[in-house]
């Protein structure tokens, strides 16, 4: 049985010198990672994660240093208050991998009480940490924690892949009254924008197929689209559970019924939104949760029945060449499941993957195209020019697979705002003609 401790007990057990491993987002503990934030004994403290979803002192602390797979708004807060804070590119299927590598001395997470068998639900989070937190456990010179809070709901997995935790595998269990992170704008009405781009991007999304979808305004309104319309019988295979996936089922139209792998279960890796959201999932078996190397996997994903993947993008050139995750070089979020379900999604003509983003941006006032010539210097690519299918705009549908570098350019400048198309189709004949600029 386990050592029931306070968090500040429990905090106690790290070393000055320690390595720490937290999951993403919801499933980061947050009274224990508050009690840690109250040390400043620091010499080096490692600590590895993705996503913040916990406001605490720790990673301002001197000798902490914070290696994140995903920037949120609280690494770029932390990173541009001179916080140690560094990102690792990796997507997020390799987080589990890496955190193998890196076996940090003490695993942690947040997990629902255990019922009456033993069993602490790991609730809105399986991920890449699974495997991880039960090495850590089952080793004798590790140490595992877990916070158990009767705020986080209880979901489930599927028979080979239980979402739990046994008290017997845990060192440490810290009972709190937490309560997960609640995303804000869940209910912010969408702009005229958005709904363009939601309306031209369901065309894609008949009656019977697979959805992925993730967080913001524009999957938002798609999922609006969808619920509100006359097609169903979707099947939901999806990195991200949001607030959205959660509407398309209260309006029965989710059946999970022929997607050809995990029928009759809505499945995902982690689960982000509203208390609402939280709520319908506690104990809830329409949803099973993942590890995300099952969820993510490219391979897994074709395996769906007419698979429709939805991400996002920040700016995009003329050959198709997609940033999704920096800002003019510098960090703004990460990769995470988008290559996958692009990929994945480009293994059968009849699956599609589609990226959505608004036609332009203001910056000192002045209009911008996110549909360019060429990225700027220091850009980083998220996804190769080769594996994207369809770009959407207020504006329309660019379908990119299978065109000429020239074709390309005409099509991306037909979607763009329409003050930069001329310079767009001039680009575009420059580049097919093997012109750099």
């Amino acid at each position: 049985m386990p050592e029931e401790l306070t968090a500040a007990q429990a905090a106690g057990r790290l070393h000055a010198v320690d390595t720490l491993g937290i999951p993403l987002g919801p499933g980061q503990p947050p009274t224990l990672l508050q009690a840690l934030g109250q040390r400043d004994d620091w010499i080096d403290l490692r600590v590895y994660g993705a996503l913040l979803a916990v406001l605490t002192e720790l990673f301002s602390r001197t000798g902490v240093h914070y290696v994140s797979g995903f920037f949120g708004p609280l690494e770029r807060a932390l990173r541009d208050g001179g916080a140690d804070v560094e990102f690792a590119p990796a997507d997020f299927r390799r987080f589990g991998p890496l955190l193998q590598r890196q076996a940090p001395r003490v695993m942690t997470t947040v997990a629902a009480p255990p019922d009456a068998d033993g069993w602490c639900s790991l609730s809105l989070h399986a991920g890449g940490t699974i495997d991880e937190l039960r090495r850590a456990g089952a080793d004798p010179d590790r140490l595992l924690i877990v916070e158990v809070a009767e705020k986080f709901p209880r979901t489930y997995g599927l028979a080979d892949h239980r979402h739990a935790l046994h008290v017997d595998e845990i060192d440490i269990l810290v009972v709190s009254d937490a309560e997960p992170l609640a995303l804000p704008g869940g209910d912010a009405e969408p702009s005229e924008v958005d709904r363009a781009i939601a309306e031209h991007a369901v065309a894609y999304m008949p009656s019977g197929v697979t959805l992925q979808t993730g967080i913001g305004s524009i999957p938002n309104q798609i999922a609006t689209l969808l619920a509100e319309g006359e097609g169903g019988n979707y099947g939901l295979h999806s990195e991200m559970f949001t607030d959205g996936c959660m509407k398309l089922h209260r309006a029965g139209k989710i059946t999970n019924t022929h997607k050809g792998q995990y029928d009759g279960v809505s499945v995902t890796t982690f689960a982000f939104g509203s208390p609402e959201l939280y709520e319908w999932l506690d104990d809830n078996h329409e949803v099973a949760f993942l590890p995300v190397e099952i969820v993510n996997a490219p391979e897994v994903i074709a395996r769906n029945h007419r698979m429709v993947t939805i991400n996002g993008a920040l700016a995009i050139d003329i050959h198709g060449q997609v940033v999704a995750d920096t800002i003019d070089g510098g960090q703004f979020s990460g990769i995470g499941g988008a290559e996958d379900f692009v990929a994945g999604a480009g293994r059968e003509l009849s699956d599609r993957s589609l990226i959505c983003l608004p036609s332009t941006y203001e910056k000192d006032g002045r209009l911008q195209s996110r549909i360019v010539p060429w990225l700027g210097a220091g850009a980083v690519i998220t996804t190769p020019r080769h594996q994207v299918d369809v770009i959407v705009t207020e504006y329309g549908t660019a379908e990119l697979e299978g065109l000429t570098v020239r074709q390309r350019g005409e099509a991306l400048a037909a979607i763009a705002h329409p003050q930069f198309r001329e310079g767009l189709l001039k680009a575009a004949e420059r580049a097919a003609n093997g012109a750099l600029r």
